[in-house]
């Protein structure tokens, strides 16, 4: 689906944006990177080391989250041991599991993580990203009839998250535990304290582990004469259209707009498809201004804290912001970079 590559392409770099690294983590969804700064790093090591101790799932998957970009960290305050812990503590659930799945050796070939995708089938069977991912898997390994069957399930799913949002609230209801040093402050990093926090919570959270939404889209292209995998994927496109994320929405607009046989709903889903995209543009422009205004970085991460998925914290800031959530009839979107 080159139509829908293109819109992904264009969403991901938007999104990159506002999630500038700091670091990267060794596994399938990164790259090694030098970090921005090594006093940064210091301070991500700090909050790791003071979080580390605790007992509950959500402040154990915050740490985990600051340990995966690192690397070189002590053995039990790493990015495996502390993801290990948050996946057996009290509290733990389908946002913990969907982390551990980064727990990987990319270069053997073993991503995502066997174990956390095996739990995750049973800890949330009416998640379509839980079946999206196993579908990127069998469609990798060249297993056709398990990805159709993939996609069934996928439909007839309940819901979709990829939790990014639970992300987003462990990071930002534990970022607060230590004040960032004075010396980062004035940098090229953020001119306030909350801005530093703001910065690495929705950083750190663009790092999450993704389904397979190109598979998806590929055993979607083009069904044919196949009128139930025509009829499973608008299905799908559906739950996706109301998902966790800007590019499920993205997928499912794209589904809608080129399966539906309603010309009046394929003109919908363009329109949808075109707010989308500034949406996801405008936060972008709301995210990096908390560098330098304390006012909005500490307004954003209260919606982080606050809970929600990643597509409900985007749209509560720009409401909040004052930018609507339609594009004006002649804007025209960035090209992707």
């Amino acid at each position: 689906m080159r139509g829908w590559r293109h819109l992904s392409l264009t969403l991901a770099g938007v999104l990159a944006l506002s999630a500038p690294a700091i670091g990267a983590a060794k596994t399938h969804h990164a790259q090694p990177a030098k970090p921005a700064a090594p006093t940064l790093v210091s301070f991500q090591r700090d909050l790791i080391s003071v979080l580390a101790p605790r007992a509950d799932a959500q402040p154990l998957l915050g740490a985990a989250l600051l340990a995966r970009p690192l690397t070189g960290q002590p053995k039990y305050n790493d990015f495996h041991s502390l993801i290990e812990r948050a996946v057996s503590a009290p509290g733990n659930g389908p946002a913990q599991s969907w982390m551990r799945l980064a727990d990987c050796d990319a270069a053997a070939g073993g991503c995502p993580n066997a174990d956390a995708l095996a739990v995750l089938l049973t800890q949330a069977p009416d998640n379509a990203a839980v079946w999206m991912l196993q579908l990127g898997q069998d469609v990798r390994d060249g297993k056709s009839a398990p990805a159709r069957d993939d996609l069934a399930k996928a439909a007839s799913a309940k819901l979709y998250d990829d939790y990014a949002g639970a992300s987003l609230q462990a990071l930002a209801s534990t970022i607060g535990v230590l004040p960032p040093p004075a010396d980062l402050l004035g940098q090229a990093t953020a001119s306030s304290a909350a801005g530093i926090q703001a910065m690495l919570v929705f950083a750190i959270a663009g790092t999450q582990p993704q389904p397979g939404l190109q598979a998806t889209a590929g055993l979607c292209a083009a069904p044919g004469e196949d009128a139930a995998l025509k009829d499973d994927c608008l299905k799908l496109g559906k739950t996706l259209e109301w998902g966790s994320s800007p590019l499920a929405r993205s997928l499912g607009l794209h589904l809608r707009e080129t399966l539906a046989d309603d010309p009046a709903q394929q003109e919908s889903a363009r329109q949808a498809r075109r707010d989308l995209t500034w949406q996801v543009q405008h936060f972008a422009e709301l995210a990096a201004r908390t560098r330098t205004e304390p006012a909005l970085a500490q307004h954003l991460l209260a919606l982080a804290r606050s809970g929600g998925t990643e597509m409900s914290v985007m749209l509560s800031a720009l409401r909040d912001a004052g930018v609507p959530a339609q594009a004006p009839v002649d804007w025209q979107p960035h090209p992707p970079k």
